[in-house]
């Protein structure tokens, strides 16, 4: 199951993305319609996937508090999946070229998209700044510490660069493990399978402020520690 199942999210991406783009070339685009928009979304692929989605721990994410929300990548499943588990106002981390799109790019500014461009510090400390001001927003932002997507699941080498943001920023980290969005696409795959179980654990918050700037490696252990213990490929989930 391929081609119509991808030419079905396809269409319900642009019935998202059309009136986005429009609402927010005449500045008429408000970030509760963008929430409405993604549940949407989120709701349609999986439901077309037939995906069985669980979630554990949602006590541990308490709504009146915004988080880095922090989680192994395994499969492009992974992004509908956290919006419906974590049932909140969550935006991504995304690469630059998404935001150079005419139109598509302010789109995605106005809705709380943060962009982040590795390769320029001057940019790289902007989104900083944005990522910041739509945590004291109430909006969580998820980061994928490992960068990419992993192909064998295993958990790759994490990324410093969402870890400096918590500490700047003052919230707190919640680690989450995802276990079954490679059953329903694998990272470099294009074959999409039917009836994926889908595990979400959402883990106890992590306080960056308890570890400081000089214990920054112990934080990454941490955090790295949560989201391997649910992992089937032991602690760390390497």
């Amino acid at each position: 199951m391929t081609l119509g199942h991808l030419t079905r999210v396809a269409v319900d991406t642009v019935r998202i993305s059309a009136p986005t783009i429009v609402e927010g070339a005449l500045g008429r685009l408000s970030v509760e319609v963008c929430d409405e928009r993604l549940d949407w979304w989120s709701t349609r692929v999986l439901a077309r996937a037939r995906v069985h989605m669980t979630a554990e721990g949602l006590e541990n994410a308490p709504r009146d508090e915004a988080f880095v929300v922090m989680s192994n990548h395994q499969s492009l499943y992974d992004i509908p999946v956290l919006f419906q588990a974590l049932k909140r106002r969550v935006r991504m981390v995304a690469k630059t070229e998404l935001f150079k799109v005419p139109l598509w790019g302010h789109a995605m500014r106005v809705a709380g998209f943060v962009e982040v461009d590795r390769h320029n510090r001057s940019k790289a400390i902007a989104s900083l700044r944005a990522a910041q001001a739509e945590l004291e927003r109430g909006t969580s932002i998820w980061i994928a510490p490992e960068g990419t997507r992993s192909e064998s699941g295993k958990l790759q080498p994490f990324k410093k660069g969402g870890f400096h943001l918590a500490l700047e920023a003052g919230a707190r980290i919640l680690p989450v493990t995802i276990v079954g969005t490679r059953d329903a696409l694998l990272a470099r795959g294009f074959r999409v399978k039917n009836g994926a179980v889908v595990q979400v654990f959402i883990h106890p918050p992590v306080d960056p402020q308890a570890f400081g700037k000089e214990r920054r490696e112990d934080l990454i252990g941490v955090v790295r520690a949560a989201i391997g213990s649910r992992l089937p490929y032991g602690r760390d989930g390497s």
